[in-house]
């Protein structure tokens, strides 16, 4: 389906498919709902040194950017292992004109922005010291079928449920907690309830957040195992 580029409110770029009327990112500001849903609510809750995050899904890299740009800031992590699932990956030249690399004044980040979207697809490559990425070009109820170790933070960053409702239903959820570790993280930009009730029958501790500019309130899940 057709894309194209739009600019949200914080300045930084999106996609917006016609078709469907839906954008990869809030029109309030792509970069600072990124930081928002998935640093602040997500990478910075996790105290492990040593971090495993599986993203669904790709897109832009935008989430990729950030959670680098915080590694790199944080002395406490010292690895991370970051896997994405994309089935229909931007082409070249919308990566030009999303340029999210402008928003980073470190240039290891500046830099990355091009080697994660050269790297090579279902091939572990380290973007930078301790940071390694494993883009895999995939379906999201493939999960099954791909062999990473147990996940400590999910950034549940699907399109929404008015043009892909599958994605937020009970079976792809179940998938995403079986490749979860006890005590794991799940954050997502949705806030609906039956979102909730679904995690909550699958042993998650659910929590309503502040959500990012332009929307009240976004879930934060942390996974229990069934004797808890």
């Amino acid at each position: 389906m057709k894309r194209e580029i739009k600019t949200t409110s914080d300045g930084s770029n999106t996609l917006y498919i016609n078709d469907l009327n839906e954008s990869y990112h809030s029109h309030h500001g792509a970069l600072q709902e990124a930081k928002h849903v998935f640093i602040e609510n997500g990478l910075k809750l996790v105290n492990n040194c040593e971090i495993n995050i599986l993203e669904l899904g790709f897109g832009t890299g935008l989430n990729v950017l950030v959670t680098i740009n915080d590694f790199l800031q944080n002395t406490q992590i010292q690895k991370i292992h970051y896997f994405t699932l994309e089935k229909y990956p931007v082409n070249a030249e919308e990566l030009k004109l999303l340029d999210y690399s402008e928003f980073f004044a470190d240039l290891a980040v500046k830099k990355s922005y091009a080697k994660i979207h050269e790297a090579e697809w279902n091939v572990e490559t380290e973007i930078l010291p301790n940071f390694f990425l494993t883009k895999f070009k995939s379906d999201f109820f493939a999960l099954p079928e791909l062999n990473f170790p147990k996940i400590d933070l999910v950034y549940f960053d699907c399109f929404g449920a008015r043009v892909q409702p599958d994605l937020w239903e009970k079976p792809l959820f179940e998938i995403v907690a079986d490749k979860m570790a006890d005590g794991a993280v799940l954050t997502t930009y949705s806030s609906k309830g039956s979102v909730r009730r679904i995690l909550q029958d699958l042993n998650f501790k659910v929590e309503k957040k502040a959500g990012p500019p332009g929307k009240r309130e976004m879930i934060n899940a942390i996974k229990f195992s069934e004797n808890k």
